[in-house]
Formats: C-alpha cells, structure tokens, sequence
C-alpha cells in the first residue's frame, strides 16, 4: 500500500494528507481521496484539550490508530511516535512502533534530525517504515522556545538539507516539513530522493498535510482560551467556509492540493 503512494508521488502526482483520530471521520476522508490520514499527536490539542502535543501516550497513540484502521483498512495510515517513546533509546523505539504497527499504522513518524537519524536507521532496517519530520517539531516546542520558523537562515537551512539528507540515506520513506521558508523546502525537496509533505512549508513539496479540525474551521485554542482571542496558524485554511458539507470541504482540499493551488503564497513563510 505504501509501495502504491510512493509510485504516485514519483509520478508528479502531489499527495493529500490529512489528521485523522477515529472511524468515522477516516472512512469520510477516505471516501473523499485523501491519500494518507496520519494518525497525529495533535490529538492532545484538538481532542484532548491540551497547550500542547507533550503528555499524548503510547496508549492514546495506539488506540487512536486502531480506531482510524477500522475506518479506513484500505488507505495508507501514518502514526506518530509521541514524546519519550522513540528519542532515548533504539530498542524501546522500535517495540514501540511495531506496536503502532501492529495496531494499523503503515508508517510511523519520529521528529529531529542529526541525533535521531541511527533511530531512523533502526527503525527501517527492522523493517519499520519511517518519515522523518523537520522544521518545527512540536515535541520540542519548549526548547525552542515556541512555535517558531525554523530555516531561516542560510547555516539553519543548509543544517536542515543535510539532516533530510542523512535520513533518505538511512531509509526513511517519506520526510515531512514543518513551518519552513517556502524556497527552503522547495530546495530541498528537489535534492532528496524521497516524497517530502509540508505544513506551512510552501506549495514546492510532494504533498501537504493540515489539522482535520483546522480545515473544518473549528479549533479555538484550549479550553480556557476565549475563541476570539486564538489566531488560527498562518498555513491553516477554513476549507468548510464554503463547502456547505464536511465531505464537500475534504473534497476541495484534495482537489486543491493535488491541482497545486493549496497552499498559497499567503499561506507560507
């Protein structure tokens, strides 16, 4: 099934992706021609209610992977690895995501660079296909000092090419950018052999991936947090606005994207 995506990207065909937590909405999204649902730790914000992606479990993560597979057994599943399962040791990684595996997923996602590419490597050679996902990486919100672009400068954009590109060399399938100058992930995109996926990364990668509840407009911040007051992300688009239906509004996205006219200009750094 991967096997399948991976031809249509190397075809030119863009790819769609989409976050996606239960079997309702995966069997919707598959209907609708998304390419792959990724099952994302974004879940602790826009299902669990959290600041951030920080406390998700390797239990939430396996059941909200289980329930997406049995919406859509038929459609390519990516997973994410959440904090502290994957960084700290190659072992517990890799019973980890067989376990997301096991669970559905056909793919699983870990983030960084340099220091997490032998986990990569890992990984794949145990046969565990891996995307590796740059730029801003959420789980490092607090080292980063929030949600900040990343590549901006010249030493930060020629670090982050040779990161991917030592991550196509250990195996990865897939690499993922996020909140990255458009020409940034256009360049690179260009010099590794891989499908790349961008969010707030500029229409020049393989595909593109938004926030299930960021497209149907409905995300207003925690709780506690006055919907007034939250500004949705720069890459973010109300796709429901004027869609008239869910399935309609999944529909113009996949269209969207795959015509090359999602994302904008307006909606990269």
């Amino acid at each position: 099934m991967l096997n399948t995506l991976l031809t249509k990207a190397g075809a030119g065909e863009k790819i769609a992706m989409l976050t996606c937590y239960d079997a309702t909405f995966a069997k919707l999204l598959a209907l609708a021609g998304v390419d792959v649902l990724l099952v994302g730790d974004s879940l602790g914000m826009v299902v669990q209610g959290a600041a951030n992606t920080l406390d998700v479990t390797m239990q939430d993560m396996i059941y909200h992977t289980r329930l997406v597979a049995k919406g859509a057994s038929a459609t390519v599943i990516m997973s994410d690895m959440p904090a502290g399962s994957y960084e700290h040791d190659k072992t517990t990684a890799l019973t980890n995501a067989q376990t997301l595996i096991a669970a559905g997923a056909h793919i699983v996602k870990i983030e960084g660079g340099g220091d997490m590419v032998e986990t990569a490597r890992y990984l794949v050679e145990n046969g565990v296909p891996v995307c590796a996902h740059l730029g801003f990486t959420p789980q490092s919100v607090e080292k980063l000092g929030g949600y900040k672009i990343q590549g901006k400068t010249e030493e930060s954009a020629q670090i982050m090419l040779a990161d991917a590109q030592a991550m196509v060399q250990a195996g990865v399938d897939m690499v993922l950018f996020e909140m990255v100058p458009a020409a940034v992930a256009a360049h690179i995109t260009q010099h590794i052999g891989v499908p790349t996926i961008g969010i707030g990364a500029g229409a020049g990668c393989s595909g593109q991936v938004m926030v299930l509840q960021d497209l149907l407009g409905i995300y207003t911040g925690t709780a506690d947090k006055a919907p007034q007051d939250y500004k949705a992300p720069r890459f973010a688009q109300n796709f429901l606005q004027q869609a008239g239906s869910v399935q309609q509004a999944v529909v113009d996205y996949v269209q969207a994207v795959k015509a090359g006219s999602f994302p904008e200009d307006r909606h990269s750094y």
